[in-house]
């Protein structure tokens, strides 16, 4: 296979040929012989997409008579599927994979070895450039990106010779000018209304050959350091102070910014003969196929992130305009993506910014926790996405039903401006009981605290009207940070949420990574998880490693020294764990105290309760705690064997089952008994039905999301307790009873706010 100086020989031979005086016919005829005799392959052939259909253009190995002739439509073979997934491929044994479709007028039976790789102009694929052998053997990564380098020269001269018509996919686009609905991934909950604004016009690589290497070596330099100026003069902004969530999530980003192998790698591709752009490009192609065959979030996210930072170097070397952010937002904009980094996401007027809709997305990516901390809706995974919205379209985004509605009608619209009328009047409503106490018709007080994992959350809290933090995730800092976060940076964050809080209570869970949440400093060989989220992680991870357990603990003590420290560990399966998590706090409680250090006047130490296993040792567990907090996510999802991230299996079980209920009952009635308070995290409790359900099973906290306490005030507010508690009751211990109707009907005959 060709090192790199061999490909930059290809490369300057398609340079003459492209300089050459000659039809595009012949050009595409000496392309396709130059790519056989330096890649010592029998065939090579493109392919071009016209009229909607892959022709064969030129060949060398195959039968010429077959030239224009054998058409494939995109999907269709080796070629068509190369063409729609945009993804190379290459087989020892071509007939052997299922998508093969033999054209026997192209005489190809005599080979049995394939790689092919998409020629791609504006993210579309134009063509395919193949390659194949008669014996079966394997293609190596080194001729693969050597493949994808000559597609990159081919889709410059392709589009200079006018054979791939560029307005055809414009004609496609222009077609879709209806009303259609796009179904995508709800990653931050929201409505809003407003305009298509495309975050980045595509940088379009023109020119792939380098004249001078050298001077293209220069340029990148010159070009890293202007990149590298951006971030740090963001950085150094006002809103992004060291200690923040957003300050530690650009220091990540900087880090790759300055990340010397990924320089490295443009410099190779560069020293193949390519300019610095299509440098650029080479790498983030190649990035950009890793992303979609990795399943681990937090790699998945570097790589977004790299991404990210590509498109900013490309846009500097280019001189092309910007983002939509840097030419100015107007009124009520939604940005569409295909994916959103964090630093870009940060730099839009979020007075502007009404809604972000993704083409991929994850709810692990770090633009989601900063979209999150701006109330922005983000709706990710929305196929097509580019394909059926074009810039200046109007859009309904609705992320709590996953929709995405392009060009809505006049009685859509009609049906969004009335559910945006009545959220108007229902907050109008909340906001009049936000500061006063939840407590019921017949007398009863519950208690509603929020969900936070961000200090920015911390200050919402009179806004909600919560009473506290019922759930502090920790392990955001963790996610965000290339390395481990050290002691005083997380006693500063933990500092800030008691701050933020004031004399409110604030309960940190310790931290929960590991399983789906892997952060590579923490990751070793063979460690991988078959089912994450019943795996290495949470509690099991922290007394694993228990030097990552004792620096939290030692920075939650510092941090509430002089105050009530509420802190509880989470996937517990057995009560030795919380005995041996417990100890270790207090051991470290103990070190601090030894050297004159201030320390928490109290400590309350709460048990997440999400495996099923700990229900049946409650009378052991309890004892021990002075709270409990049922995690209805994790504990609904192990009762019933069905992965909540799972669409298929969103609808195979119901939180008003009798299997569910029961279990809170027991709960309850136990922890009742040792004098333990119980609360409940999770979306179950911010659900006005199922948290009606809870609260009539004796629940009398629940910790939820911010924009969730409002509804639940107003309805535990209108709502007489006690015959509903007796009616459900009866309806549990009732065979095939159908609660979630029974209770409905109950809470419409009292005239509750639901």
């Amino acid at each position: 296979m060709p090192p790199a100086s061999a490909a930059r020989i290809i490369l300057r031979r398609l340079h003459d040929v492209m300089a050459a005086r000659t039809g595009a016919q012949a050009k595409l005829n000496q392309v396709v012989r130059i790519v056989a005799a330096e890649l010592n392959s029998e065939v090579a052939s493109i392919y071009l997409l016209r009229d909607g259909l892959l022709e064969l253009y030129a060949t060398f190995g195959l039968a010429q008579t077959a030239v224009h002739v054998t058409k494939l439509s995109m999907g269709q073979g080796l070629v068509g599927t190369i063409a729609a997934t945009r993804e190379p491929l290459a087989l020892a044994e071509a007939r052997a994979h299922p998508d093969f479709a033999y054209r026997p007028e192209t005489g190809e039976e005599a080979f049995h070895s394939f790689c092919g790789v998409p020629i791609v102009r504006r993210e579309a694929a134009i063509g395919v450039l193949a390659v194949q052998h008669r014996d079966p053997r394997a293609y190596d990564e080194v001729e693969i990106e050597a493949l994808q380098t000559v597609a990159m020269v081919l889709s410059e001269l392709i589009h200079g010779a006018a054979l791939v018509d560029d307005a055809q996919a414009a004609r496609l686009r222009a077609a879709n000018s209806g009303a259609i609905r796009l179904n995508g991934l709800k990653l931050v909950d929201g409505l809003a209304r407003g305009t298509a604004v495309f975050h980045q016009p595509r940088v379009v690589v023109e020119h792939t050959v380098a004249d001078d290497v050298d001077a293209e070596r220069v340029r990148l330099v010159d070009a890293f350091r202007r990149m590298r100026d951006q971030i740090d003069s963001m950085m150094g902004q006002a809103d992004f102070v060291a200690g923040t969530d957003h300050h530690e999530i650009l220091e990540t980003y900087k880090m790759f910014a300055y990340d010397e192998g990924w320089a490295r790698r443009i410099n190779e591709a560069i020293e193949t003969g390519l300019t610095a752009e299509a440098a650029v490009e080479r790498v983030q192609s190649r990035n950009r196929l890793r992303l979609r065959s990795i399943d681990d979030p937090y790699l998945k996210e570097r790589l977004s992130d790299l991404d990210d930072l590509s498109n900013r170097l490309l846009r500097i070397l280019s001189g092309q305009l910007g983002t939509a952010a840097q030419m100015g937002l107007k009124a009520d904009a939604i940005l569409i993506a295909r994916n959103l980094g964090p630093a870009e996401l940060l730099e839009y007027d979020k007075r502007f910014l009404k809604a972000v809709v993704l083409e991929e997305g994850s709810l692990t990516a770090h633009v989601i926790i900063v979209a999150r901390a701006m109330g922005v809706p983000v709706l990710g995974r929305v196929d097509q996405l580019f394909g059926q919205v074009n810039d200046g379209d109007e859009l309904i985004v609705d992320a709590g039903n996953g929709a995405l509605l392009v060009r809505p009608t006049a009685a859509t619209i009609k049906s969004y401006q009335a559910m945006r009328a009545l959220k108007v009047r229902q907050a109008e409503e909340w906001a009049k009981v936000r500061d006063l106490p939840a407590i019921s018709k017949d007398g009863r007080h519950i208690s509603l605290f929020m969900n936070a994992g961000l200090v920015d959350d911390a200050a919402t809290m009179a806004l909600a009207g919560a009473d506290g933090i019922g759930l502090f995730r920790t392990e955001f800092q963790f996610l965000v940070s290339a390395t481990l976060p050290r002691r005083e940076r997380q006693q500063a964050l933990y500092k800030a949420v008691l701050d933020a809080a004031g004399d409110k209570p604030v309960v940190f869970r310790t931290v929960d990574i590991g399983g789906d949440k892997a952060v590579p400093y923490l990751s070793a060989e063979g460690e991988e998880d078959e089912n994450p989220a019943m795996g290495w992680r949470a509690l099991r991870l922290a007394l694993g490693r228990s030097g990552l357990m004792k620096v939290q603990a030692r920075a939650l003590l510092e941090a509430a020294a002089g105050r009530t420290l509420s802190v509880m560990f989470p996937m517990i399966s057995e009560p030795w764990e919380f005995a041996e998590a417990r100890s270790l706090v207090e051991a470290q409680k103990e070190r601090l105290l030894a050297t004159g250090r201030p320390v928490p006047t109290e400590i309350l130490y709460g048990a997440m309760i999400e495996v099923p296993a700990l229900i049946e040792q409650l009378d052991l567990l309890l004892p021990m705690t002075d709270f409990v907090s049922v995690g209805t996510n994790d504990l609904t999802q192990f009762l019933f064997a069905a992965d909540r991230a799972n669409p298929r299996l969103a609808d195979r079980y119901d939180w008003l089952s009798p299997a569910i209920l029961r279990v809170m009952r027991r709960i309850v009635c136990a922890a009742a008994g040792h004098d333990v308070p119980v609360t409940v995290c999770g979306e179950m409790g911010g659900r006005p039905l199922e948290a009606l359900a809870l609260i009539a099973l004796g629940v009398e906290r629940l910790s939820i999301t911010p924009a969730g306490i409002g509804p639940i005030k107003a309805m535990i507010r209108s709502a007489t307790l006690e015959p509903l508690g007796e009616a459900l009751l009866g309806w549990l211990a009732e065979p095939g009873a159908n609660i979630r109707a029974e209770l409905s009907s109950a809470a419409k005959r009292q005239g509750l706010v639901l």
